[in-house]
């Protein structure tokens, strides 16, 4: 690991160590965070304050996202898939968070991807997103590309040998930089900076809570224009408002110090929005997204016959596209991808 990430600073944090993609993983959440220092916390907040500005995708992302909503429905039924396969898996949620900084990193630094037009395409990403991102968080399991895909989850079932291909390609593009800082990176420690405010009995449900809107918040890429620090304290303050109106938010006034001075308007914009995620009918339909996977963006969607791609010759041959006007035949190459 020290040799792959040999120019940054690698953090071992409870989310490293192991926790539970299930319904106990808020209970090792708490546990962890409630046993972390102080010097440990400040320690943590000042490597990720330092590097989070570099993990962010590369402007003008948010406003292409915003202008094309082929891309911007790719990228929904893509995150989708990360989130279901998280809980399929049972994967730490670090790293369906890693993975979605990967694959808006890499769109966002990539210009002729920006270009696809074929849902499976993006797929392809999604799917070396998550191994690669299994491989650097994942401390318990030894995963098969195999087991990334599940017959029904994808539109297309890609070799392996493409897979890893694809796997190197968006390493590359990263510039090997794959310790990603997410706005779940903040979580263990924000929630030891607040414990003392919480009525222990809420504190397990503060935490779910917490994750739920952040998992909601990786659906909607109007958060891609904030910092990671700016989501995760939007997303606490949120969490504490609900689930402790009678305490004073007040005391919670310490974590805007948390965030640079020239990130404040942002974290009230941020909050703004985040609070809209219970009260706007869209926002809903991403937070029902995220816990039952059945739904997916209001455009059509191009259908694909569900079969193995097989790139050992370098080609894929009479691939037939449902498009709603007609079925259609063509080679895709492996040059599509730069593979």
């Amino acid at each position: 690991m020290e040799n792959l990430l040999c120019n940054e600073v690698w953090l071992m944090t409870p989310d490293n160590v192991r926790e539970n993609g299930g319904s106990s993983n808020a209970n090792a959440n708490v546990e962890s965070s409630l046993f972390l220092s102080k010097e440990d916390c400040e320690e943590a907040l000042g490597v990720f304050l330092g590097k989070e500005a570099t993990y962010m995708p590369q402007p003008p992302y948010f406003q292409l996202l915003d202008a094309n909503r082929f891309l911007r429905n790719a990228r929904f039924k893509s995150v989708t898939w990360l989130l279901k396969s998280q809980r399929r898996m049972n994967l730490c949620r670090g790293t369906v968070f890693i993975a979605v900084n990967y694959f808006d990193r890499f769109v966002s630094v990539t210009h002729e991807c920006q270009e696809w037009k074929q849902y499976w395409m993006f797929e392809l990403l999604s799917v070396a997103c998550l191994s690669v991102a299994s491989k650097f968080n994942e401390t318990t399991m030894n995963l098969q590309l195999h087991e990334f895909q599940v017959e029904g989850d994808l539109e297309k079932c890609f070799d392996p040998g493409l897979i890893q291909r694809m796997e190197l390609r968006l390493m590359k593009a990263l510039g090997w930089r794959m310790d990603s800082t997410t706005p779940f990176s903040y979580i263990d420690i924000l929630i030891h900076s607040i414990h003392h405010a919480l009525n222990k009995t809420v504190v397990h449900d503060f935490t779910h809570r917490v994750n739920e809107l952040l998992l909601a918040a990786l659906l909607d890429p109007k958060f891609l224009e904030f910092r990671q620090c700016v989501v995760a304290i939007s997303a606490v303050k949120r969490a504490f408002e609900e689930l402790s109106p009678s305490i004073d938010i007040a005391s919670l006034a310490h974590l805007d110090n948390v965030v640079p001075q020239d990130q404040k308007g942002d974290l009230i914009k941020c909050g703004r929005i985040m609070g809209k995620l219970l009260s706007v009918q869209d926002h809903d339909n991403m937070l029902v997204c995220a816990n039952s996977w059945h739904c997916s963006p209001s455009s059509p969607v191009t259908v694909l016959k569900a079969e193995c791609f097989n790139f050992d010759d370098y080609q894929v041959e009479n691939i037939s596209l449902d498009l709603g006007s007609g079925v259609r035949k063509r080679k895709w190459e492996e040059s599509d991808f730069g593979l």
